[in-house]
């Protein structure tokens, strides 16, 4: 059985590490460095962490402040305090200025559970992608977040980097070799592509081994980076596959779903099957649940490619 581990606690243990290497490295909270793991950064370099308390607009104004002077820093929230709450200090403090700050936001999607519609956001990544010059990751598990949290630390910018709190299966080794900006395909096909992010990359693969059984070969492509898109490996699939299916744990509208369609409808037009939050809000309850009255699920999206296709 696959390890099955938070992508915010990637996060957390990434930030541990780099502490002694990255001696330019800050990192900073809103008061809840305990849920998003910003605290195991607090045990090793104490003096270069920033609890702002529960203030996110502050939290993100003296993030850019703190970078503008030369730091690498690392801002941490919920993804609804972050995208929704402080969206216009991020645009015009970090966005418009450039800052070199990670917006490192957790407890993204329907997988926050029990703390329902309120703290389940699936605008964040629409929102994110709006702003010029930000670069959108959203990793599909423990390993890929570890890897392209540590590119994007490295990399001189601003960037929005949505992690879980819910436990996901590992998909990846530690061997795996992966680029912010670059899609993998996980598994060939040559019926229909399935391009997911996320959590629903998982569902993907489990998906695509169940079209297996009916004689439909689906090719699995994860897309962690929303932005910069990987255009080359989606127009790919669009001129190979009979139909491209997108699976997201947000918003069927500005997500993924939107991204791969602005994109194939100028330079190839094909079908294209969203998967994700259908313009409705959340509610509480356990994770797995809501993911199955939601349709954000291996069975759900088979159903989808069945229905729309055969």
């Amino acid at each position: 059985m696959s390890t099955k581990r938070a992508t915010r606690e990637a996060y957390g243990e990434l930030l541990k590490e780099l502490a002694e290497t990255h001696t330019d490295l800050v990192v900073m909270d809103a008061d809840l460095s305990g849920s998003t793991k910003s605290g195991e950064f607090k045990k090793v370099a104490p003096e270069r962490f920033i609890n702002v308390g529960i203030a996110e607009q502050n939290l993100f104004g003296i993030a850019a402040g703190v970078a503008l002077s030369g730091k690498i820093v690392c801002a941490s929230t919920f993804a609804m305090f972050a995208a929704g709450r402080a969206f216009e200090i991020i645009r015009n403090a970090i966005g418009y200025t450039g800052a070199n700050v990670k917006i490192c936001a957790t407890h993204a999607g329907i997988t926050v559970g029990e703390d329902g519609a309120t703290h389940q956001t699936f605008e964040d990544i629409a929102l994110m992608r709006t702003i010029p010059g930000m670069t959108v990751i959203n990793p599909a598990d423990f390993i890929s977040a570890k890897i392209l949290l540590k590119q994007a630390i490295d990399t001189h910018g601003p960037a929005y980097v949505r992690l879980g709190r819910a436990a996901i299966e590992d998909i990846y080794s530690k061997e795996t070799n992966l680029e912010i900006g670059k899609g993998a395909v996980l598994r060939d096909g040559k019926d229909v592509a399935i391009i997911a992010t996320g959590i629903m990359v998982s569902e993907a693969l489990k998906a695509a081994e169940m079209l297996s059984e009916e004689d439909i070969s689906a090719r699995v492509i994860d897309i962690h980076t929303i932005k910069p898109l990987d255009e080359d490996i989606i127009l790919e699939a669009a001129s190979e596959v009979g139909c491209i299916v997108t699976a997201e744990e947000h918003s069927v509208i500005g997500g993924l779903g939107s991204a791969v369609c602005e994109l194939v409808s100028a330079k190839a037009p094909s079908q294209v099957i969203r998967i994700g939050q259908n313009d409705t809000f959340g509610e509480s309850g356990k994770p797995e649940e809501l993911k199955e009255k939601y349709g954000m699920t291996a069975q759900a999206i088979v159903d989808k490619i069945k229905e729309e296709m055969f």
